[in-house]
């Protein structure tokens, strides 16, 4: 979901956090990693877990803002996965493109990126890239146009969406989101550190939807021909019941799907469908920082 409303920064590279640069983005190495959570139908003990790795990552996610000197709004992106992730960055419109609108992340690594203020948009996860030394290629999942960056444009789904709009005054809140409207390709974690409210709490999709996804909406590829990725019901049929659109063009009409109740029982922390605002979309006080973890859980 769009909360608000691209040009161009810079990401960096650097060496571990013991020796933080001045630059204003920074790539490091890992921090303390969590523990690996099974992707399941959340029960107590399984949301125990995930409530002990969310804290975990907070902690991790403090040590990455502080070892890289933030002290306005950061965005840090954390590769937990085992292999590399590019990660894409869409602004909405009108608001400054960041890091070129993508990058390459390697397994175990991180970059941060200085937020302007009032900034809103949109971070994904792409896979199975292939791109030349012209930034030419293509994403098996998250390809935004066959190129390294995507300088604006949007993933194609399926794909998790971090989604975030800053508060454009001291006064005014933060609001973000892991969104599955658009499809879901990689568990995705969205942790705020040095915010404040009741509300200021992780959001994300951390288990794998890709082991539960029915054959309907399951994308295929790679070696022997798994599931890379999971559609949407409203891509995957159109039907207006899925999509929210036509008669069922708001929430009194729209309701939620057996597919929306599977991705919101796998991935409570998650924005499951078009009008899932109420217990999905979060806020903080303006002026924190937010660390998108992919592969969470990954050990």
């Amino acid at each position: 979901m769009d909360h608000g409303s691209g040009r161009q920064q810079q990401t960096r590279t650097s060496s571990p956090i013991s020796r933080p640069p001045p630059e204003r983005n920074n790539t490091i190495g890992p921090p303390p990693r969590s523990s690996a959570h099974s992707p399941s139908l959340v029960s107590a003990s399984k949301a125990a877990a995930m409530a002990m790795a969310m804290r975990a990552m907070a902690a991790a996610a403090l040590l990455l803002l502080v070892a890289t000197g933030a002290s306005a709004a950061t965005l840090a992106l954390y590769n937990r996965c085992g292999e590399t992730v590019w990660p894409g960055i869409q602004p909405s419109a009108g608001k400054e493109l960041l890091a070129r609108g993508g990058l390459q992340l390697a397994p175990g690594h991180a970059t941060s990126i200085r937020l302007p203020t009032g900034w809103s948009g949109r971070v994904w996860g792409r896979q199975g890239c292939r791109f030349d030394a012209a930034g030419r290629g293509r994403c098996a999942t998250g390809d935004c146009g066959g190129t390294l960056y995507c300088n604006g444009a949007g993933g194609a789904p399926p794909a998790t969406l971090a989604e975030i709009t800053l508060g454009a005054t001291a006064m005014a809140k933060d609001f973000y989101d892991v969104s599955l409207v658009d499809g879901y390709n990689i568990p995705m974690a969205m942790t705020p550190v040095h915010g404040s409210g009741a509300n200021c709490v992780p959001a994300g999709c951390v288990s794998d939807l890709n082991r539960v996804c029915p054959q309907g909406l399951a994308v295929r590829g790679g070696e022997g021909n798994r599931v890379v990725a999971c559609r949407s019901a409203c891509a995957a049929y159109g039907a207006p019941q899925y999509c929210c659109t036509g008669e069922f063009g708001s929430p009194q009409q729209c309701k939620p799907t057996a597919y929306s109740r599977l991705f919101k029982s796998a991935c409570p922390k998650a924005y499951s469908y078009a009008y899932d605002d109420p217990s999905s979309i979060l806020t903080c006080s303006a002026g924190a920082s937010y660390v998108v973890t992919f592969c969470p859980h990954h050990r």
